[in-house]
Order: C-alpha cells, then sequence, then structure tokens
C-alpha cells in the first residue's frame, strides 16, 4: 500500500466554500485537488493500491481510498466537491472515528500528529533539503508526509524529524506537491527509476 499524507495549512475546514475559487477562497484547496489526482490516476485506470490523506488545517482528516473511491474524476473541481461533501459530514465524525461521506471518501477529527500515529509503514518526508530518493532503495508501504503550498510549521518539522524514517528530495530543484507525487510514484514504479 501506497500513502501519502499532504498537509493543507491553509485548507477549508467546513463546507462553505465556492467550488469557482479553489486557488483563492477555499484557502488554496486547489493544490490539495491535484495532489489527489496525481496520487490515484492513470492514463485510464485508477491505482487502487493507494490511500490519500488530507490534513485539513490542523484540524480534520479527509482521507481517499484507491481501492473504494467512486465519483474521482481527473479535474480540480469534482475533487473539490468530494471534499466538500466530506466536510459536510464533518459534524457525524466523533473523535478518530470515521465517517464515510461518499464511496472510498471518509473524514475524520484528526490533525497531523495523530493521523501520523495511526498510519503503519514507511514514513519518507519529502524535502528538497533531503537525500536524493535514488540513493535509497524503495520501501515496501511506504507513507509519503509532504506539505501543500506552504513549508511545514516549526512544530511539523519536529514531529517529522522524530517520526520519519528517511528524509528525501525527488530532484535537484523543489516541485510543485502533485508533481512530487508523480515523480514518487514513478520511482516505486520502476523499482528506484531502474526498470522501465
Amino acid at each position: 500500500m501506497r500513502q501519502f499524507v499532504v498537509v493543507g495549512h491553509d485548507a477549508p475546514t467546513t463546507p462553505d466554500f465556492s467550488l469557482d475559487d479553489l486557488a483563492g477562497g477555499a484557502g488554496r484547496l486547489d493544490v490539495l485537488c491535484r495532489c489527489v489526482n496525481s496520487a490515484f490516476f492513470l492514463s485510464h485506470a485508477i491505482r487502487e493500491d493507494v490511500r490519500t490523506h488530507l490534513v485539513l488545517a490542523d484540524a480534520l482528516t479527509v482521507t481517499f481510498e484507491g481501492d473504494a473511491i467512486r465519483r474521482l474524476n481527473p479535474d480540480e473541481r469534482s475533487t473539490a466537491a468530494l471534499i466538500r461533501g466530506a466536510l459536510e459530514r464533518r459534524d457525524d465524525a466523533i473523535g478518530h472515528q470515521p465517517v464515510e461521506s461518499s464511496p472510498g471518501v471518509s473524514i475524520r477529527r484528526r490533525g497531523v500528529e495523530a493521523t501520523l500515529d495511526a498510519l503503519d509503514g514507511t514514513f519518507v518526508h519529502l524535502h528538497e533539503d533531503g537525500t536524493p530518493i535514488a540513493d535509497r532503495e524503495p520501501p515496501a508501504d511506504p507513507v509519503f508526509v509532504l506539505s501543500d503550498h506552504r513549508d511545514f510549521t516549526a512544530d511539523e518539522r519536529d514531529l517529522l524529524a522524530d517520526r520519519a524514517d528517511a528524509r528525501v528530495r525527488l530532484g535537484p530543484r523543489a516541485l510543485h506537491a502533485d508533481h512530487a507525487i508523480t515523480v514518487a510514484h514513478n520511482y516505486l514504479d520502476t523499482g528506484g527509476f531502474r526498470s522501465y
């Protein structure tokens, strides 16, 4: 199982946002939507072995399950509609218990630390100052942790310094979060850039 945890610092925690202004009024929700699409879409299929967790403002986590997802289309607006649907059910999420808002999409009351605590696998902190990913063997069950358009906060950096099994970079230049997910998939798909 491949997992991605994307921290959305300015992401909305209520469904009161316009699907027509994802880059502005919705706190750069467009970035998170592109991350979801990069995590799941192949040319003519969905990656079923992927789970993506969007941590919204360190308060709520919306999870997408590749083996169960329905109604995910390769555009930001429909992905944002799935996130908004999850946020409409947020009051039903009690404690850390998830509430499914549509097939393969759920929401729970968890911030960054609680989300990481709940996951199993090899934690890989994607960071532009990390070790080159090509110098590492691909982990069997990676949990890639990355930030939206903002840097991790000091508390998040401290948490990742403690939790991450590896801190890696994907190339010589910083990438957008959604592009980083695509490169991470390519790294895993090719056995560490070895088998094409």
